[in-house]
């Protein structure tokens, strides 16, 4: 197949004339050309079969070894392959291009030079010999062995291979017309699972059947030397790796949980987007975290603990609840403009509230359904989401929610200094308040016959066996709100996710029945955080957090530590002439709400000791819910209800 480039723009070409026209003795530079652009993926076939060899075994440095087969037609002299850019579940470029190394091609058993592309640095341009018919790729994808390098994929106990970190594809062709054949080797004995198909063993060298690229890159592996699996029914599994065996050791009421969870999801959309589906689960604190959505599979990292020792890791379980329904919301059905042909074509993230934001709310709702997170520790994450918007977030009088949807693409997760002033992705957590407000509206106004899951089972829950994409637009999630309950939804919207400066996002918690209230103790999600991390959390009194050894790592706008001077970094050494420690600061706290006095902090910033005031006399405030039906069953604890 000849792949050719077209030519530059004429508008951007140097013109002599143009030069010539520059005002006399002052230097006007005109720009160089841009190069050719990559040429547009096209939906057909890819000639031929690519085989991905990849060799994981040396876990001792973190390496896979990746060798790919890429068939050319005959007459082919350029060839441009692309390293995925624009993956989904990303919402951004941000690829792990800096790991991608020591790359060689071969062609006719010579090697084949190759330059970057200078504008789609993830874009290799190929010169092929007279009567190549394969180009052979050799390179190496290097895992992070420490947490500052990136989120480290692979330990001397697992390994999770992401085929997009470490592959390339032909430019020109939709992934979905892209043929591979998939080959990975692991270390002796290690189990592998993933939610390809097809899958043979010999030895420790495993193979599945060909797939399409697209598939392939949504079906991520997990491997590990200690390992098991467990069937949730409904062509639904667990498949867990861990860091020791003992931590695989979960109870049968506590499995009992995620074998409801399926359940409840399953009653809540009423159809299935999948043949089968893999929960994908890390027990670890050695492997990097990570929480991602696939069609027929999840990724799911959580703390080693969390299976045996119950009760105190329940605010750790939300995470599988949050990636099961991405396979209705995100991959079966996701916004227009977040699906795209190849992973260079760019995505924008206008609907993530929707996506994402939708995702969050029945990701909780589904946890208190199924048991997999206690009721208490759900209306205490509820509660959390509340004060932050209600109290933490004075970023919200100048961006709105559906701003925050580029924080992706403009921030890509980095930590900021006043992240309460400029907004992070709070289309998640924002995002799932209103919906809760909506699902509040449609119950109100149907007398309770209806609520938000009938627009799931409508919207998400259509064309059963559907393993596609069905993509939608802002209209049609008004057009199927307004199917479940007339109302006018459009102004809903636009008003509490298009605008800034809206009111606090508590009136769907009003609705149902509950309001938010402070105590001067923590509730059970955000005690289950601070008693694992050894942290505080005074955002609501001083308006700092705490790590273990006194270093403030956040700091609230506008709070009065902010207007003490109190910054992210700042270390704590002392409170009113006593060492730090956590029971010292909150003992200041109680005793300023009596006396009226400043509570001192003898910090260290840098090089320099400063006795700091803080003017705080309000006492200790965590967030919690309370009802206020009294004893009567309200709104939201009929939300939280099992279904089946």
């Amino acid at each position: 197949m000849k792949i050719t480039f077209a030519l530059a723009a004429a508008s951007l070409a140097i013109s002599p004339i143009a030069l010539a026209q520059q005002v006399p003795g002052n230097s006007a530079p005109v720009p160089t050309p841009l190069p050719a652009p990559i040429p547009e993926a096209r939906d057909i076939a890819y000639p031929g079969t690519i085989g991905i060899d990849i060799d994981a075994t040396d876990v001792t440095r973190g390496l896979y070894k990746v060798t790919q087969t890429i068939p050319v037609a005959p007459g082919t002299r350029e060839l441009t392959l692309l390293e995925p850019l624009w993956v989904p579940g990303g919402h951004a470029p941000r690829n792990t291009l800096p790991l991608f190394a020591d790359i060689r091609f071969t062609a006719n058993g010579k090697p084949v030079a190759w330059t970057r592309d200078p504008v789609a640095v993830n874009a290799f341009h190929l010169a092929l010999p007279e009567g190549a018919r394969t180009v052979t790729a050799n390179f190496i994808h290097t895992s992070p062995v420490q947490s500052d390098e990136g989120r480290i994929t692979m330990t001397r106990e697992m390994l999770n291979l992401q085929w997009e970190k470490m592959t390339l594809y032909p430019a020109g062709h939709y992934t979905r017309q892209i043929t591979v054949a998939p080959r990975v080797k692991v270390p002796e004995g290690w189990t592998v699972f993933t939610a390809l198909d097809g899958m043979t063993r010999t030895g420790d060298t495993v193979r599945w059947s060909p797939t399409n690229y697209e598939t392939l890159v949504d079906s991520p592996i997990f491997a590990g030397r200690y390992a098991k699996s467990w069937d949730l029914g409904q062509n639904v599994r667990m498949d867990a790796v861990a860091d020791v065996p003992q931590d695989l050791a979960i109870k049968p009421e506590h499995l009992a949980t995620y074998r409801k969870l399926v359940t409840e999801a399953l009653a809540l959309f009423g159809a299935r987007h999948f043949d089968h589906y893999t929960l994908l689960t890390a027990l670890t604190d050695r492997m990097g975290g990570i929480g991602l959505e696939h069609h027929r599979s999840s990724e799911n990292q959580m703390e080693p603990k969390v299976f045996v020792d119950w009760e105190a890791f329940d605010w750790d379980r939300n995470v599988i609840a949050h990636e099961l329904v991405h396979s209705w919301n995100g991959k079966y059905r996701r916004p227009a403009d977040l699906w795209t042909p190849d992973y260079q074509y760019p995505m924008r993230n206008s609907l993530l509230w929707v996506y994402e934001g939708q995702t969050q709310f029945w990701g909780l709702v589904l946890a208190a359904r199924s048991g997999i997170q206690a009721k208490e520790t759900v209306l205490g994450a509820f509660a959390a989401n509340a004060a932050r918007y209600a109290e933490g977030t004075p970023g919200r009088a100048w961006r709105s929610v559906e701003d925050t949807t580029k924080d992706p693409i403009i921030n890509g997760r980095r930590p900021l200094p006043f992240d309460t002033l400029t907004r992070g992705e709070d289309y998640y957590n924002e995002g799932a308040l209103v919906w809760l407000e909506a699902d509040q509206v449609i119950r109100e106004g149907t007398r309770g016959a209806k609520g938000l899951d009938d627009f799931a089972r409508a919207f998400f829950g259509m064309r059963d066996g559907d393993w596609g994409q069905l993509p939608y637009t802002f209209g049609e999630v008004v057009t199927t709100l307004n199917s479940v309950y007339p109302y006018d939804w459009a102004k809903f919207l636009r008003t509490r996710l298009y605008e800034p400066g809206q009111p606090s996002p508590l009136a769907g918690l009003k609705k149902a029945g509950y309001r938010l209230v402070w105590k001067d103790s923590p509730n059970p999600y955000q005690a289950g955080i601070a008693k694992y991390r050894n942290s505080l959390d005074l955002s609501y009194s001083l308006g700092i957090s705490i790590r273990e050894d006194g270093t403030v790592s956040s700091t609230t706008w506008d709070s009065p530590a902010f207007d003490a001077g109190l910054v992210k970094g700042v270390k704590i050494a002392a409170v009113n002439g006593n060492a730090y420690s956590q029971q010292v600061i909150k003992d200041a706290i109680t005793m300023a709400k009596d006396t009226r006095q400043p509570i001192e902090l003898l910090v260290k910033r840098g090089e320099r000791y400063i006795t700091v005031p803080v003017e705080w006399n309000g006492g200790l405030r965590w967030p919690w819910l309370e009802r206020t039906t009294g004893q009567k069953e309200a709104p939201l604890d009929r939300l939280l209800a099992p279904r089946r």
